[in-house]
């Protein structure tokens, strides 16, 4: 049978006036990110040391593998769960990818970014400030899901147009802000060009700069 811990007292977890269970649970709110990972609890203890998380409970199998999980960062709760044999979600480090990155503002993001640095992350984008008025990084934790985090910022016009231009001449060239933290030596793959197709690799870079862009300026705050 699952084992199941909680810091959330049962009978404690929101009632409304007809007695009925409040139908969404005190401190969730509309949206909350579910996890996959290979590594559960391994994983809790990551993001404890990272970003500071509270671990709020636990449901384990009898091998200790994840049922369910839920954890806090700040004001803001996540789930997660291990990946397990015949399910359809798969862990980024099955999939060898990932196609979402958790966005985390915070009011110091040096302070956060070197703290999940510390913990084992690694640097995927820089932080740096960027032209939309945030200082801007993204990273990769040790079970392959991708991060971003942030902190808005005071820049003039005069700098954000600057490092908007800045911005778009990388991308125009093929690169992305990911290619600056590649390794050094370490060549830039790119897909096979179709030789029977005109050239589209610059309307294929400012679709990837818009991606981008829209991306950073619309990342979820959960």
């Amino acid at each position: 049978m699952p084992r199941h811990t909680s810091k959330l007292a049962r009978g404690k977890r929101g009632r409304g006036k007809s007695g009925q269970p409040d139908p969404i649970p005190k401190g969730f709110r509309a949206v909350t990110p579910y996890l996959v990972v290979t590594g559960g609890a391994r994983a809790i203890e990551f993001y404890k040391k990272a970003f500071g998380a509270e671990e709020l409970s636990r449901n384990t199998m009898p091998d200790g593998k994840i049922l369910n999980a839920q954890i806090k960062i700040n004001d803001s709760i996540l789930m997660l769960s291990d990946e397990f044999p015949g399910s359809g979600v798969k862990s980024p480090s099955t999939l060898g990818s990932s196609t979402v990155t958790i966005h985390v503002y915070t009011k110091d993001v040096d302070k956060l970014w070197q703290r999940a640095i510390s913990a084992g992350a690694k640097t995927i984008m820089p932080l740096g400030n960027q032209f939309w008025g945030e200082r801007y990084g993204q990273l990769s934790d040790p079970f392959g899901h991708r991060w971003s985090i942030s902190s808005r910022i005071a820049m003039s016009p005069e700098e954000s147009e600057s490092k908007r231009k800045a911005a778009m001449v990388l991308f125009s060239r093929g690169n992305t802000p990911e290619s600056r933290a590649r390794p050094e030596g370490q060549p830039t793959q790119k897909p096979p060009r179709n030789k029977t197709q005109p050239d589209q690799r610059d309307s294929e870079s400012t679709l990837s700069c818009r991606n981008q862009c829209s991306g950073s300026l619309h990342n979820a705050n959960f």
